[in-house]
């Protein structure tokens, strides 16, 4: 695997990996594990993702199990994208826009929901202002952009 990624990649998945497998064995063993583990590292699996990933190993997962399904998922997800066409899908008149206030609405009240203070502070990095429009594209790249590494 060390050919798909970085090693400080690697380094990364490890230590996010042994963190939360709690198994004397350092295994995966459980749907909870693997969901925190990946969603800790920026993806956004689904549950049927997930729980084929686990089946695929027949319930024990090791660190080497995990890159191989981390390679295979990192092939067919690209969020931004899949975003940026959610958005596009549910602008008809393609002015590649959503007033300020309905994506406040979507955040709030679609998926996991996020708090007023999360949807501000996301608002805040992103330059947005709660009256008038933002274009999606540019939200998204924000939104999406990986967090700063300070240390």
């Amino acid at each position: 695997m060390a050919r798909y990624f970085k090693e400080q990649d690697i380094d990364e998945f490890r230590e996010c990996f042994y963190l939360f497998a709690r198994t004397k064995s350092g295994q995966i063993t459980s749907l909870d594990e693997l969901t925190v583990i990946m969603r800790s590292l920026g993806l956004s699996p689904t549950i049927q993702e997930l729980t084929g990933y686990l089946k695929k190993k027949n319930g024990k997962m090791s660190f080497a199990d995990f890159l191989e399904i981390m390679h295979q998922h990192s092939t067919v997800e690209n969020l931004p994208n899949e975003v940026i066409q959610a958005f596009q899908a549910a602008d008809p008149e393609g002015k590649g826009t959503i007033s300020a206030k309905q994506l406040r609405h979507l955040l709030q009240n679609w998926g996991e929901g996020l708090s007023v203070r999360e949807v501000d502070n996301i608002f805040r990095e992103a330059n947005c202002s709660n009256n008038g429009t933002v274009r999606y594209s540019d939200f998204v790249k924000i939104a999406c952009a990986p967090v700063p590494d300070y240390y």
